[in-house]
This record gives structure tokens, C-alpha cells and sequence, in this order.
């Protein structure tokens, strides 16, 4: 029985929670209101209610502290910069003019204007807005946002803590503004930013704030001695504020490091720390330096990312080295549930056997609560609960699903001579050019299309049975003639079948893989109103039979042109799954790998001539600490290789990567030996091709021209310039033309517009080239 104060006083609460509601709600409301169909005082009363909905189930279940601000209509990163007032030049108008279609402005853009520029939040499969700043860069502070949601969960008598973006995080996610030097420094804008937050945090204690949670994840990431200074001044002026709540500075992901000193140190009244994966290294760390000594902890000792259930015993265990280390320690998940998906309980289609395996948000809440209660009162009295866990736990362990000796095998007979395409890039570059035939600037696409309402509609007929396969095939099959004709008439180059059967570029693979498990309501946020339900990686993986073949060879057999055959790549069907834990996923990967291998295979015996596979999470999954970089990186290039390097020297292999910070893996974007990629560019104005030159990368590139996650229609003079731009780095002859990303959540107008607009830069360019004009 534990008995210390600091378990006496051990509380449970999470540090943020899925903002969509039990129905996709959110979305819903927010795509009306674009539309025209919801007003905005009922967008902003759906967005309470869902508000008041979270908070009271947190509450009811027994969580002690509820977070607030942690709800968005989009991004909270973007909701930071409103409350700094770092509106981008171009965004003034509109904010000033409509606050709420200024906000929206700047995250999707409009006709006129750009968006911000959107990538990956750290290691997740989460999209933030980049903040833009500069040297002239006026912070001011805008709290109306932060204050409200405070005032609401007040209101309902119950215990809040506002959750802040941190300002040094704020500023080591930003950007140069467009037109700024490309080697400012945000962070050289941190004593202007710190009298904001200041303010910032005045203004939640006036409103009742007792404490205020300030989210510092990149200093879990390798950083300097000048930012580790930075973190260590901004948290001595915020703590030594007289007019402030008590500071709790959180951090999750991976373990804090050379950090955890200096926030250690700060004068602030709490630290949250991630104790799960490689994050369990914080235990150690704290102890090394002394723990914290008058200082409450926040403890994440429940995967906030994955939806595998807690070990109860192994967490009560670091829970207990914990007491000894703080002032006061609180049971928490180890980042915020926004991550996972809202309820298991709602699956009704996953064996009772395996459901018994998996925690999403709800669930991780209540284990979060029953960790609290044994923390503080005692585990005889969560006693049931435990042997309960260890029955779960051990059936998983031995279940048939996680162990197939027929993978395992294949899989340990792997030789470093299968993962080797026959013969070098130039010679294969050579037979393609000669067997395809393409002129100079292809042109091409991601690979989806429209995902029009007619089409979820006929998903949904096959699966509530109103139609049979037979009519569900033929609808998919008209689709894809409309689809290739409007490419051929639009004059491109290499034609995709635009992926109608499918209904999401890992979901769909992992329906027919063994091992995976797929979910009916298991919605993940993955930007703005884009959600998607990650499968489950649950077994050992392997294909029963061919998941692309007939619909590819069906659209090739429509055209001369080249088709290309579209598959997802085995570390993105990693990265936007949720993974099993209880093997190195190294190992995963390659038995992934092998799998879309056969599939590559079958392709190319069917008369596939170019393939790509997409691998968008490469750089997303790389690991946040420059040490733990090389080792994945290894696994996961050969994986790639793995799958495309069994066909012929003249099948051209394509991969796609979209939305990340390339820069950090151009190395290993050449360790996978594609014959051509293609890469987001147009939000980043073509950067990822002047990093490619820099770095001597030989291959064939298709840096993006159109933005598709932006409802605006680039002309074709706008293509034109960035195409040109990308030319000045990359040359002609290795040099494609394409969008950012698929297609899948543009509507068809917009896409038509478009990619003619794409076709014509393309053919423009192509013209003005020495020795090609028409």
C-alpha cells in the first residue's frame, strides 16, 4: 500500500483530448460553414457543445483537472499565432474584415492568396500551421479564445488548466515570412514574444486559471547551447512573473535530455514529463539531476499515440520510482489524445478477443484514473483492475494473430542482395526513357482523384448491401474511364486510374494484408477537417492474393498512354497505422515490405510499366533525436528497396513524399534508389529542389507546382514561374511536373482548372527550353 503525501496527493488528467466529437461533428460543421450551409453562430455553438461534451466526460470519468485551449477549429499552432497576433501581411485584411474567414484564410487560402505553409507536428501524422515571422514581426496579445474556453469549464464547476503552445516551441517551429532572409531566426524574436505571453498568462489568471500548462516538445529534440539558453531565459522571466497562475512546462515525444536540467532549474512550479518508449529515459534523467524538489509532476506513463491497452503493474512501477523524485506526482498520458481515436467500445466489428487488447481516448482516461487510485490509495484497492490488465496482456502475448512462422521465415531469409535493384540508375534510366518514351517535363499526377459523394455513396450501398459487387464494380469501373479521359484530353503525360475503389491510401492495403485490423469509427485528426482511420497493425502480415492488379491492368487496357500501378509504401503503412509494440519495428516494416513486393511483382507481370510507391512518411517517422537517426533510417530505406527492387532494369519505379521537412533526409531520399520522386514544393516555393541540387541528387524529380490542399486554382502562369524556378536546379531533362499530393479531397471543378492550368505551364516551359520550341 503506498502511503507518502505525494501519492496521497496523486491526480489524474490528460493534456488535451479529440476535438471531432463522437460523429465527426466538427468537421461536419465547419465544411457547412464553408459552404454556406451553417452560419457561424451555429458553427461556434457546435463547437461548444462538443467543448462542454469532452470536459464533462473527462470530468465523469474521473479526471481531476481538465485541459482547456486545447480545442481548434483547425490547429492550435495557428490558433497560437492569432494569440500573438503574428498575422501574416497578406491575412491582415481578411482577419480585420471577418475574423473567423481570416482564420480560415490563412489555413486554406482563397483564390487571391495563399495559405500558410503546412507540415507534420514533430513525429506525427498531425499537420500544424507554420507560423511566418521576421524581423519586423509586432506580437500582440489576443486572448479572447484562451480566456472563453477557460470561462466555459469554469462555469460547469470544474477544475481547468488552460493548455499553451510554449513560446520557445512557438518560435523553433516558425519560419522565415516570404520575402525575409532565409537564415532569420525566429528565435532571436523571443524577448518581443515573452512580454506576450505574459500577458497572456495575466489575463488566464484574472479569469480563475490556477495553473497554466505551457507545451515545450521541441526541446526533446536535439538542440544548441544558444536554444537550450533561450528555453532557460524565457522560463526565468515567465517564472519570476508576479501576475501569473502557477507554470506547469510540458514536454512529450521523446525524452527532454540535455533540457531537463534547465527546466529543472527554471522557477516554475511543475514539469510534465513523457514516460513511454523511448521517452522512458526521462526516469533515469530525472533522478540524475536531483528530481524535482517542490515541484508537482505531471507523469505520462499512458501512450497518448498508440491504442494498445497500459501495462498497469509496469507503470504503477515507475510511478512509484516517481514519488521519491517530486513534490507532487499526477498519473497523465504521455501527450495529448488527440493522437488516437475516441472510443473502442464502438467497434462492433473487431474480435471481442483482440478488442480486448486496444485503449483509444476513453479507455486511456480511465486508465489514467484507475493508475491515479492505485497511486494514491493503494493497489489492493484497484486489485480486480489489475488482474484484469494482466489477462489482456497475456492474451495478446500468446495469440496466433502476432505469430506466423511462415512470415517470420521469409522474412529471416532476406539477403542485403534483395533489397538491390539488377542494374544502376543510369542504365535503367536509359531503358526507361527509351521504352517510355515521354518528352521533355512530363507531366503526371499524385494518384487519387475526386472522392466524390457518388462514390462514398456506392462504398456505402456495398457494405449496407443495397448493391451488390457486380453494380459496385461497374460504378468503379465508369470512374475510371471518366477519369482517364479527362487526363487524356487534358494532355497528360503518364495517367493514373485515380484510385476510386479505395478509400484510403492505407486503409485499403491493409484490408487485405493479414495481421492488420480496420476500424469503422476510429477517426484520427490529421489536419483541419481531414480525418482518417489509421488501421491496426496488430500481427505478423502477409497477402493472400493481388490488391491492385485487375483495376490497374483495367485502366491500362483504356489507353496507350502509361498507367502508373499506386501502392503505399511499407514504412508509411507503419507511420499512419497504429503499430504493434512488442517487436522492433524494423521488423514490421520488412515483413511489409515483402508483402508489397509480391504486389510490385504482379504488376509489372501484368504490363505495369511504371509503379510508385508512395512513401510519405518518411521523413515524418524519423526520430527526433539525431542519435537514433541512422538506425532507422537503415531499416527503412531498405524496406523501400525491398519492395521495388524486383522488376525490371526499364519498369520505372516512382515514389511520393509530400508536407515534411525534406532537407533533414536527402540522404536517405537517395538511399532508396527511385527512379523518379516527386515531392510537395508549391507552399514551400520549390526549397526541396534547390536542397536536392545542393545535395547532388541524380535522379529524376517532380517537384509539386499546384497546392491541393488549398481550395484556389493556380493559373497556369503561376505554375509556369514555379516550374521555371524548379529548373534552376534541377534540369530539364530529370525535371517532372505535378501536383503537391492526390487529388482525393479536391472537388472535380477545381481539379479540371487546375491540372489544365498544370499541362499548359508545362507545355510553355517546355517550349521556351533551347532546341524544343514548337
Amino acid at each position: 500500500m503506498t502511503s507518502t503525501s505525494a501519492a496521497s496527493a496523486a491526480r489524474a488528467t490528460v493534456y488535451g483530448y479529440p476535438r471531432q466529437g463522437r460523429n465527426r461533428e466538427l468537421k461536419k460543421a465547419i465544411e457547412g460553414y464553408w459552404q454556406g450551409r451553417v452560419t457561424a453562430d451555429a458553427l461556434r455553438d457546435t463547437a461548444a457543445e462538443l467543448r462542454r461534451a469532452n470536459w464533462r466526460l473527462l470530468a465523469d470519468a474521473g479526471i481531476h483537472e481538465v485541459p482547456t485551449g486545447d480545442f481548434s477549429l483547425y490547429d492550435h499552432v495557428l490558433d497560437t499565432s492569432v494569440m500573438v497576433g503574428a498575422i501574416p501581411a497578406r491575412h491582415r485584411a481578411a482577419v480585420e474584415a471577418d475574423a473567423l474567414d481570416g482564420y480560415f484564410a490563412m489555413a486554406r487560402g482563397t483564390q487571391d492568396v495563399a495559405p500558410l505553409e503546412m507540415t507534420k507536428w514533430f513525429d506525427t501524422n498531425y499537420h500544424y500551421l507554420v507560423p511566418e515571422l521576421g524581423p519586423d514581426t509586432a506580437f500582440s496579445a489576443d486572448t479572447a479564445k484562451q480566456v472563453a474556453e477557460l470561462t466555459e469549464a469554469l462555469a460547469l464547476g470544474l477544475t481547468a488548466r488552460p493548455v499553451l503552445v510554449g513560446p520557445v516551441t512557438y518560435l523553433l517551429l516558425a519560419k522565415p515570412a516570404p520575402g525575409v532572409a532565409a537564415d532569420f531566426e525566429p528565435l532571436t524574436l523571443l524577448d518581443r514574444l515573452l512580454p506576450v505571453y505574459a500577458e497572456a498568462l495575466a489575463d488566464l489568471r484574472s479569469a480563475g486559471a490556477e495553473w497554466v500548462q505551457l507545451d515545450e516538445p521541441a526541446l526533446v529534440q536535439d538542440r544548441t547551447p544558444a536554444e537550450l539558453n533561450a528555453a532557460a531565459r524565457a522560463y526565468r522571466e515567465l517564472g519570476g512573473l508576479t501576475d501569473r497562475p502557477k507554470l506547469l512546462v510540458a514536454s512529450y515525444f521523446d525524452r527532454l535530455g540535455e533540457a531537463l536540467p534547465v527546466l529543472a532549474k527554471a522557477p516554475v512550479e511543475g514539469l510534465a514529463l513523457d514516460f513511454t518508449g523511448a521517452a522512458a529515459a526521462n526516469l533515469g534523467d530525472l533522478a540524475a539531476v536531483g528530481g524535482l524538489p517542490g515541484k508537482r509532476l505531471l507523469a505520462g506513463v499512458v501512450n497518448g499515440r498508440n491504442v494498445w491497452i497500459n501495462d498497469f503493474e509496469k507503470s504503477l512501477a515507475t510511478l512509484g520510482t516517481l514519488l521519491g523524485l517530486a513534490d507532487r506526482v499526477d498519473v497523465a498520458s504521455s501527450c495529448s489524445l488527440l493522437h488516437v481515436p475516441l472510443d473502442a467500445s464502438a467497434e462492433r466489428d473487431i474480435d471481442p478477443q483482440i478488442a480486448r487488447w486496444l485503449a483509444f481516448a476513453r479507455q486511456k482516461t480511465a486508465e489514467i484514473v484507475t493508475l491515479a487510485r492505485g497511486l494514491a490509495q493503494g493497489t489492493d484497492l484497484i486489485a480486480a483492475e489489475l488482474a484484469a490488465n494482466r489477462a489482456d496482456l497475456a492474451s495478446r502475448a500468446g495469440s496466433v494473430l502476432t505469430h506466423d512462422p511462415a512470415v517470420r521465415a521469409r522474412s529471416a531469409a532476406v539477403t542485403d542482395q534483395d533489397a538491390r535493384r539488377s542494374h544502376p540508375y543510369p542504365e535503367r534510366a536509359a531503358a526507361q526513357h527509351a521504352h517510355l518514351g515521354l518528352p521533355l517535363l512530363p507531366t503526371t499526377t499524385i494518384g487519387s482523384f475526386p472522392q466524390t459523394a457518388d462514390l462514398r455513396t456506392a462504398r456505402a450501398e456495398l457494405r449496407t448491401g443495397r448493391i451488390d459487387a457486380s453494380a459496385y464494380e461497374e460504378r468503379i469501373k465508369a470512374e475510371i474511364r471518366d477519369v482517364l479521359a479527362f487526363q487524356e484530353k487534358a494532355g497528360i503525360d503518364v495517367l493514373v486510374h485515380g484510385e476510386p475503389e479505395r478509400n484510403d491510401m492505407v486503409q485499403y492495403f491493409a484490408e487485405q494484408l493479414t495481421g492488420y485490423l480496420a476500424t469503422q469509427h476510429g477517426w484520427v485528426q490529421s489536419y483541419g477537417t481531414r480525418y482518417v482511420r489509421p488501421p491496426i497493425l496488430a500481427g505478423d502480415i502477409s497477402r493472400p492474393e493481388p490488391m491492385t492488379v485487375r483495376w490497374t491492368t483495367y485502366a491500362q487496357s483504356l489507353t496507350d498512354r502509361p498507367v502508373k500501378g499506386m501502392l503505399t509504401g511499407p514504412v508509411t503503412m507503419l507511420a499512419w497505422s497504429f503499430v504493434r509494440d512488442d517487436q522492433p519495428l524494423g521488423e514490421t516494416a520488412r515483413q511489409v515490405a515483402l508483402a508489397l513486393r509480391d504486389e510490385v511483382n504482379d504488376l509489372e507481370a501484368a504490363g505495369t510499366s511504371v509503379i510508385q510507391v508512395d512513401e510519405p512518411a518518411l521523413r515524418e517517422t524519423l526520430p527526433l533525436r539525431g542519435a537514433d537517426r541512422a538506425g532507422y533510417l537503415a531499416w527503412a530505406t531498405e524496406a523501400f528497396r525491398l519492395t521495388t527492387s524486383g522488376v525490371r532494369p526499364d519498369t520505372q519505379v516512382h515514389t511520393h513524399m509530400c508536407y515534411a521537412e525534406f532537407g533533414d533526409i536527402l540522404q536517405a531520399i537517395d538511399d532508396l534508389d527511385a527512379d523518379v520522386i516527386s515531392l510537395e514544393a508549391a507552399r514551400s516555393h520549390m526549397r526541396v529542389a534547390d536542397e536536392l541540387a545542393a545535395a547532388g541528387y541524380p535522379r529524376e524529380v517532380g517537384p509539386g507546382v499546384y497546392d491541393i490542399h488549398s481550395p484556389r486554382v493556380p493559373g497556369a502562369d503561376e505554375a509556369a514561374a514555379l516550374l521555371r524556378k524548379g529548373l534552376e536546379a534541377i534540369p530539364a531533362e530529370r525535371l517532372w511536373v505535378n501536383p503537391d499530393c492526390g487529388l482525393k479531397t479536391r472537388g472535380w471543378p477545381e481539379v479540371r482548372a487546375s491540372l489544365e492550368n498544370l499541362v499548359a505551364a508545362a507545355r510553355e516551359v517546355r517550349d521556351g527550353l533551347p532546341g524544343t520550341a514548337s
